[in-house]
């Protein structure tokens, strides 16, 4: 009875710690897109470390995911059409869906139920289950989408690239059925857009023609206001090898911080008054424009040939302060949610760099298979990622 009671407690003393070893929450996890090995590395901030691989994704060359609230499941759209559910705590596929041709990027509902993907090919949106990846509503628009992102109120907007419109697909009444809000007068062949934090204002990038549109989502109906017309009108456009991914804009301070299309420039816009107030001459052709969390700084990085380099902008002077050079082909960056390092993927040296995002300092590194997107958890908690 002794040695029982003994071995009792000594399970009591041993087991939670054995069992806590087995346990790991998800705030601090984050996956890197491997795009060639059609991969996700499994990341770990506090450990600055991978964790795992998660392997069989298809085609990742222009891949992007979002998260469900509980930060557990990861959806992944591929360039192949493929809708992917990952489980980032088992480091498995939960289930994978062909929905399309050829997919450019999808975004999730605010109440997590619902995954909507935008396609090149058939074009449209298409909503699934978040659950199951079962269809829920097929919306063919006669072109090709771009730009989705999650509305609050359990809907979704998205550009039409061929017909310059924006749609708002509404799902709050019936998820099968959406309300269908269309916009006209966007501009010529929206490439790409995003949605302000606050869900209030969709920012539209345009190909087609110079300038941007902003629709404001408080306005019933929505506004459509079209902004810098005149951008660049005169001087001679560059080559454009990369488009900017308009993700990667921020808004600090009540100020736009935008990559120009043709232009080795920032342009910083009211966002009240929607002019321009200043542009900052950069190293190269930018892409991503990402604000430090506690948006004092842009971090900026280019489209070949310059993408081995990154500039650091001043958000209240708009001059450049430093220019860093951590590899050949920085794709992505991404801060850890208060700002304290940044992680770049630095595609063409197979690896991944942390850096001190105040000093600069080189923290770690992480090999990894030719790595472009960077997404840490914390975006399953923000409007518009």
């Amino acid at each position: 009875m002794i040695f029982k009671a003994l071995a009792l407690a000594l399970f009591a003393l041993t087991a939670p710690a054995a069992w806590a070893d087995d346990l790991r929450g998800t705030g601090d996890l984050g996956l890197i897109v491997e795009r060639e090995a059609g991969s996700l590395l499994v990341v770990d901030r506090g450990e600055r470390a991978a964790i795992g691989r998660i392997e069989g994704l298809g085609d990742l060359s222009h891949a992007s995911l979002v998260y469900s609230p509980d930060e557990r499941f990861a959806y992944v759209f591929g360039r192949d059409g493929g809708l992917t559910k990952v489980d980032i705590l088992t480091q498995k596929i939960v289930k994978r869906v062909v929905q399309g041709g050829n997919s450019i990027g999808g975004a999730i509902s605010d109440d997590g139920k619902l995954v909507a993907v935008s396609n090149y090919e058939p074009g449209g949106v298409k909503v699934f289950d978040a659950e199951t990846l079962d269809l829920v509503a097929d919306v063919p628009m006669g072109s090709k989408t771009v730009g989705i992102a999650d509305v609050p109120g359990g809907r979704f907007a998205v550009a039409t690239w061929d017909t310059g419109e924006v749609w708002l697909l509404d799902h709050s009444a019936d998820p099968a059925k959406p309300v269908i809000t269309k916009l006209s007068g966007i501009g010529a062949n929206p490439y790409d857009a995003l949605l302000t934090g606050d869900g209030r204002t969709y920012i539209v990038g345009l190909f087609g023609e110079k300038g941007l549109t902003a629709v404001d989502l408080w306005q019933d109906p929505p506004k459509v206001t079209r902004f810098l017309p005149d951008y660049g009108k005169d001087q001679p456009d560059l080559p454009v090898y990369k488009m900017p991914h308009l993700q990667g804009w921020t808004l600090a301070d009540g100020v736009f911080a935008l990559p120009a299309v043709g232009l080795h420039q920032l342009l910083w816009v009211d966002a009240g008054s929607l002019t321009e107030i200043a542009r900052t001459d950069l190293a190269g052709q930018p892409v991503f424009a990402t604000a430090r969390p506690d948006k004092r700084e842009i971090w900026v990085n280019f489209a070949p040939p310059d993408n081995n380099k990154v500039q650091i902008v001043d958000a209240l002077t708009h001059k450049v302060t430093d220019t860093l050079t951590p590899g050949k082909g920085v794709l992505h960056m991404e801060f850890t949610p208060r700002g304290r390092e940044v992680w770049l993927s630095v595609r063409d040296e197979n690896r991944v760099e942390i850096r001190d995002a105040r000093t600069r300092e080189v923290l770690a590194e992480i090999p990894a298979k030719a790595p472009s997107g960077i997404f840490f958890t914390d975006r399953a908690h923000r409007t518009g990622l």
